[in-house]
């Protein structure tokens, strides 16, 4: 009998009243009387993503029945500062497509990019210091500054076929698990401190296999899957594990088509197609999947101990989510 795999939906049902007011927050937040940042926000928000940063701070927040009003600005602080990095890759990269929207950087400009990530950002800070509270700025100020430096790993990443694994790992800590982490443990400071270690831990081990699983997406995936064309990681000669993993165990002859294929500045659909087949030969998608894995086991084992409430088990259903999302 198959699995049923659990639905983001079915994950969100026990925050999902206060789901819907972190979307009012949102708008809130960023709204302004200055008419060219009002279009770009508008656009940002209709185009906004699953909102499943802010889920699991709200769920981390339910734990013990401490829930807080204030978890729901926190949770619309961390969406944006989640919503100004994709606005900043998204123009590092050239990317025109974004959940299957067009991108800021594609209906306006690069320098409108940035300038709107960097509004953003200073508009999360803001709204994050009227609470006044240290810990949640050194939380979110931490996995801010994590998050730039993933920034400057990706980039340096691009055309770097002797990235290694252990430059992958570094590199998706700063840039998933860090934000995935201080949302969880955001969500236990403003509610019950008592999970914050372990939540903080879950936070961690959920980003590694989150973003594992979205990189092997780029291989099996469809564009309705991943809201952009499958195979854009290597049409930007990004480095992930699929490929690495592979790289590894490669012998000299396809190795060789490797290093051609990431020496054409713009690689063709059936160079990307046979690089696809190339990984899938060599194992690499069953190594990345297995490492997906492992990284969810731990971060269900991070939940022991906490209350049998259904916010455990909605973050439990989380970690199944993460690496088998297809919706």
């Amino acid at each position: 009998m198959l699995r049923t795999l659990p639905k983001l939906p079915q994950i969100q049902r026990p925050v999902r009243d206060r789901l819907e007011a972190v979307v009012e927050e949102l708008r809130r937040i960023v709204l302004t009387d200055f008419t060219p940042i009002e279009e770009v926000n508008d656009h940002l928000l209709w185009a906004r993503g699953k909102l499943f940063r802010p889920t699991l701070l709200l769920l981390a927040n339910e734990l013990g029945g401490r829930r807080h009003q204030r978890a729901v600005t926190l949770a619309s602080v961390v969406e944006l500062v989640h919503l100004a990095t994709l606005v900043h890759d998204d123009s590092v990269d050239h990317s025109v497509l974004r959940r299957g929207m067009p991108t800021v950087n594609a209906l306006w400009n690069h320098q409108t990019a940035v300038i709107m990530g960097d509004y953003l950002y200073s508009r999360a800070v803001m709204e994050l210091a009227l609470f006044g509270e240290n810990e949640l700025i050194r939380v979110l100020s931490r996995a801010a500054n994590q998050m730039s430096i993933g920034e400057m790993r990706q980039l340096v990443s691009a055309d770097a076929i002797r990235y290694t694994e252990a430059d992958y790992d570094r590199l998706i800590e700063c840039k998933t698990a860090s934000l995935m982490s201080a949302a969880c443990e955001m969500g236990a400071v403003a509610g019950d401190a008592r999970w914050r270690q372990p939540l903080a831990r879950y936070g961690f081990q959920l980003g590694m296999a989150f973003q594992i699983a979205d990189d092997l997406i780029d291989y099996t995936g469809t564009e309705a899957v991943t809201g952009k064309p499958t195979g854009q990681d290597l049409r930007e000669h990004k480095m992930t594990l699929p490929l690495i993993h592979a790289l590894g165990v490669m012998d000299a002859a396809p190795r060789r088509e490797v290093e051609e294929f990431f020496a054409d500045p713009e690689p063709s659909d059936d160079g990307i197609a046979r690089v696809v087949a190339l990984v899938r030969e060599h194992g690499g998608l069953e190594y990345a999947r297995g490492r997906a894995e492992d990284f969810g086991a731990r971060a269900v084992d991070a939940l022991t101990g906490l209350p049998d409430e259904p916010a455990t088990t909605s973050l439990r259903e989380a970690v199944a989510y993460v690496i088998d999302r297809r919706r």
